[in-house]
């Protein structure tokens, strides 16, 4: 990539499947925005969840996650 060029920063994907995240709040505990809230799923688990409203992209969800 040339210099100048900015790569375009994309909200994270903090799992794919279900399988991938361990619920372990980590995410949503480091996040400086409160950009990402736990929700609850059918079985009672609960999952993180990122407002892309109050997103800016610093990646430190992605960082502090175990799992990735």
């Amino acid at each position: 990539m040339s210099r100048g060029v900015m790569m375009k920063k994309e909200i994270p994907i903090l799992y794919k499947r279900k399988e991938e995240c361990c619920g372990c709040t980590a995410c949503y505990a480091i996040c400086p925005k409160s950009a990402i809230r736990m929700e609850e799923d059918e079985e009672g688990f609960e999952y993180p969840l990122i407002d892309k409203d109050k997103c800016v992209i610093c990646l430190q969800c992605i960082k502090v996650c175990p799992l990735k």
